[in-house]
Parts: C-alpha cells; sequence; structure tokens
C-alpha cells in the first residue's frame, strides 16, 4: 500500500515560524508532524510514502532521507505550471501533485492521500476497507465539528455516499460532518486531473465524483486536528500530550530545585532548569533549552536551544529556536516568535504579536502586529 502526503504549503498562518521551516517539521510533544504521521501510516501497514514537496523541500529531505520507520520515501517536486517561473513558488495546488506523482503511485491498487498539516490518530486500515465496500473511485475520512465553516462539508446518504461536497461554505452548512484531509483514491482520479496544472481537488475533482455517484465518505473519530493555525497548533500538541499520557507514555521529569512540572509535558534532552519554575499544563520544550529562576511557562510549545532567563512568563504561545528572553519577559497568547530573536528585559508582547526572526524587540507591544 502507498500514500501520497501532500507536504508543499507555505504555512503563512504560521509564519514566521514557517518562514525557517516547513510545516511538516514543526515539533509535536518534540517530534516532527511529519514523523508522527509517517509512523501511524507504518503501523497500518502502508510500505511506500510520496511526498509532494515544494517549498523548502531540501530540508525535508536532509531530516527524513529514504526510509522511516521501515517506510521507503519518495519525494516528488511540485513543480509550477509552464506558464509561471520557477522561482514563483506558486504551486500545483492540492490534486496537481497527485497527477505529478501518478508514475509513483502506478495504476494497480489504491493509495492513500493525506493533507501534511493534519495530526490525526487515525486507523487508515479501516477506511481503506470501507473503501473497498463501496463502489467508489474516492472515499473521504470525515469528522465532525463545531464549526464546519472552516471545511469541506459534505452531504451524505444513509449509504455513506456523498451527495454534495461544499468547501468552506459561508453559510447554511449541510452538515457538521467535513473532510478530513485524508483520502483512498483509486487510479481511476488521475482522469480527473489535467498533468501540469493547477488543480484543487476540493473545488474541482470532488464535485464531479459527487454527481456521477462515486464519492464516499468514512466517518472517523478521536483525535483529529488541522494544525494550520497558531491557536490549532498549539491545541494539537496539548491534545497529543494527553493522548500520551492516557496511553502511558507520559514524559516523567522529576521537580528540580522546587520547580514543579504540571501534566501534560514534554523535555527535550538537555534542558536546564533554574529553581522554583512552573513548567506545563500543555507544554514543550525542545532540547538544549535553558529555563532560569520563576519562569512560568503553560501551554506553549519552546522549540530548540532557546534561552529563557529569570522571572519571565510564557503563556498560551510559540518560541522558535535559538530566541533569548530576557529577565522578567512576558509573552502572551498567540503571540509567535521567530528563529534567533532577542527580547530584551521587561519587555511584554501582547495578545498575537508576531516577530520575524533576527529581531531585536526592547518595547511593550500592546497591540496585536508583526514586528519585521
Amino acid at each position: 500500500m502507498k500514500a501520497l502526503i501532500l507536504a508543499g504549503g507555505f504555512g503563512t498562518r504560521l509564519r514566521p515560524l514557517s518562514c525557517t521551516r516547513p510545516k511538516l517539521l514543526f515539533p509535536i510533544a518534540n517530534r516532527p508532524l511529519l514523523d508522527l504521521i509517517i509512523e501511524r501510516l507504518a503501523k497500518n501497514g502502508v510500505e511506500e510514502v510520496i511526498l509532494a514537496v515544494n517549498f523548502m523541500a531540501e530540508r525535508l529531505e536532509a531530516v527524513f532521507g529514504k526510509t522511516r520507520y521501515g517506510v521507503t520515501l519518495h519525494y516528488s517536486r511540485d513543480k509550477p505550471p509552464k506558464r509561471e517561473t520557477p522561482n514563483s513558488q506558486k504551486s500545483l495546488g492540492t490534486g496537481g501533485p497527485i497527477r505529478q506523482a501518478e508514475k509513483l503511485l502506478g495504476k494497480e491498487e489504491p493509495f492513500f492521500v493525506l493533507n501534511g498539516d493534519i495530526l490525526a490518530d487515525v486507523d487508515y486500515s479501516e477506511i481503506l476497507e470501507a473503501h473497498q465496500s463501496y463502489d467508489a473511485t474516492a472515499t473521504l475520512a470525515l469528522h465532525r465539528v463545531e464549526d464546519p465553516s472552516r471545511f469541506g462539508v459534505v452531504k451524505l446518504t444513509k449509504e455513506n455516499r456523498i451527495e454534495a461536497f461544499v468547501e468552506k461554505p459561508k453559510k447554511n452548512t449541510p452538515s457538521n460532518q467535513v473532510n478530513a484531509g485524508i483520502y483512498v483514491l483509486e487510479p481511476d482520479i488521475f482522469q480527473y486531473i489535467q498533468a501540469g496544472k493547477r488543480c484543487s481537488i476540493e473545488r474541482e475533482v470532488f464535485p464531479k465524483l459527487a454527481e456521477e455517484r462515486k464519492l464516499f465518505g468514512h466517518e472517523i473519530k478521536g483525535l483529529w486536528v488541522d494544525v494550520g493555525k497558531p491557536a490549532d497548533y498549539i491545541k494539537a500538541n496539548a491534545l497529543w500530550l494527553a493522548a500520551r499520557s492516557k496511553d502511558g507514555r507520559s514524559t516523567k521529569i522529576s521537580a528540580l530545585r522546587g520547580t514543579k512540572i504540571k501534566e501534560n509535558v514534554a523535555i527535550g534532552s538537555g534542558v536546564q532548569f533554574g529553581e522554583i519554575s512552573i513548567i506545563g499544563p500543555n507544554v514543550s520544550v525542545g532540547k538544549e533549552v535553558r529555563v532560569g529562576n520563576r519562569v512560568h511557562i503553560e501551554n506553549s510549545v519552546i522549540f530548540p536551544h532557546t534561552t529563557i532567563s529569570d522571572y519571565s512568563t510564557i503563556k498560551g504561545a510559540v518560541l522558535g529556536e535559538h530566541v533569548t528572553l530576557g529577565r522578567n519577559v512576558r509573552i502572551e497568547e498567540g503571540c509567535l516568535v521567530g528563529d534567533y530573536v532577542t527580547i530584551q528585559d521587561n519587555t511584554t508582547l501582547s495578545q498575537n504579536v508576531k516577530v520575524c526572526p533576527s529581531k531585536k524587540v526592547d518595547e511593550r507591544t500592546t497591540t496585536s502586529q508583526c514586528i519585521v
């Protein structure tokens, strides 16, 4: 069995952190998102994974190489259409990369296609089994959400056939069952996608299949998060930490010199803590991070090699690699701090402030803005 992972997105909503790394290398509990996806596929019998790459493709290939968890990895470059320049960085959408990888995927059996920005604890073999019971060209994994307006929404018959597919409806949503970004596709799908052209499989292909009665759905339950937005990325980290804890795999860390570690947390190798700090709940701290005295971190993700000085507070934020926080710094919810940023003593970043890589910040920022 083969799987194609759509890994060419630019991660615009996660900038400035995505300016220096592809979204699939963002850590969840200190492991790259892509690592978690491939591990799950391997456990479900997938033997080959094709990564449809574009933005920072070299970074992905350098980290993952040619095999992972016994799965053979291939890289399919998401080349721009002929009318665009090689440096335009415009992608082939969500459908074009599938046609681009036609030779790697083959025409002998169905295959999985996954959106790379989805964190899910999914039984892929169950979705495949459901697909094989239908007369389907495509079977979509479906998930129920409270706000379906952000996703592709389906109208489903009792036989699990999708009658209508509406991408990101603004009103009058047909249901709260949404496209979970996980598909089983027959090789027939290549006939619906023109080679070398940009194509949205959600807007151009799935509605056609629905009209032809060849589109089916299978509801999945359990952990499922779209990590495309900062708040969702932090939520995904928290949910994965909680799942690890339920599975008995939570990180056991003893309190250091009065420092309290609240569940659930993930602490990387070589992390150093000062005295009387509070770490957690829902915190991931990458390797070689240095935390000073009386620091408070909660509901946040700290990338590796960052230094957090005494009396600082971080709540609901993400700090990139090699960030340096001075004493008595406060980082509030929704803030994204890029790599190699220095934030000087007694500075506060209010909600939703974004700081671009390598900047120095020495003034209180009280409004949502991007510091460039």
